[in-house]
């Protein structure tokens, strides 16, 4: 793969190729194939931001395997979801790591990123912070500032409404919740941006596992209200991110007419 990039930055050099046309050929880049994966090196170039490592289920060799790969490609901030303590421990071993116990959620490889923008992660209850964790350290990661409003649920609203500042300047709210989910609505009433709505599995029985919760946010009164799946805090930070950083995106890659 280093071959390749290097043979296309000779050709940009020489004038055999034009910058753009490299880039392409740059985002379209094979992927570094380790047999029980394929490490997509290319996927910053394509996406503005590394591989994920889904970490539950992989065995810490296998992550280990490849967090070393993309290390070797300059990948910084990797971020490692799902993955128990003693996962985290292996790799601490090995690699810079941190690890956050209450989101089963390690960073490896950590350098500081500036944060630009503003996103707002809020939670029904203390019971949802595990989730709410998973997507304020993702987006960080990415390089957002990030405003943690916990346990603001429904129950007892005037906590949430002693908080209105920080969701008034809020460029995307991520609202967690469980029970019945009712937050996002509540907060999709209040603000003038985005609300990622994140159902969690937190409830009794009739909760179904976080089905009651997911089944409210997608019935949600509230216009501006989008839902990811249940406990997929990952899924929320990232989406966060992306639409944090559009403003800043667009100025850098304006779109020409074709």
């Amino acid at each position: 793969m280093a071959n390749h990039v290097l043979s296309l930055l000779r050709s940009v050099q020489s004038g055999d190729l034009s910058p753009e046309d490299a880039l392409v050929q740059l985002k379209l880049s094979p992927f570094e194939d380790l047999g029980y994966a394929k490490v997509d090196g290319h996927r910053a170039v394509r996406q503005g931001t590394a591989e994920v490592i889904y970490g539950q289920s992989k065995t810490p060799e296998q992550i280990l395997g490849i967090l070393e790969t993309m290390h070797r490609q300059g990948c910084e901030n990797i971020l490692v979801t799902r993955i128990p303590q003693e996962t985290a421990d292996i790799l601490s071993a090995r690699f810079p790591v941190r690890y956050e116990p209450l989101s089963r959620l390690a960073v490896a490889f950590p350098a500081p990123v500036e944060g630009r923008g503003s996103i707002v992660v809020c939670t029904g209850g203390t019971s949802d912070m595990g989730v709410a964790e998973e997507a304020a350290i993702t987006a960080e990661a990415l390089g957002n500032h990030v405003t943690r409003l916990y346990d603001v649920g429904v129950a007892g609203l005037h906590r949430l409404l002693a908080n209105l500042e920080p969701l008034m300047r809020a460029r995307v709210v991520i609202a967690v919740a469980g029970m019945e989910g009712a937050l996002a609505s509540v907060v999709g009433g209040l603000v003038d941006c985005p609300v990622i709505a994140v159902p969690t599995s937190v409830g009794y029985g009739a909760s179904f596992g976080g089905v009651s919760a997911l089944l409210s946010m997608l019935n949600s009164c509230a216009s501006g209200v989008s839902v990811v799946n249940i406990d997929n805090g990952f899924g929320a930070g990232f989406l966060a991110s992306r639409i944090n950083q559009m403003e800043g995106i667009q100025d850098e890659h304006p779109v020409s007419g074709v």
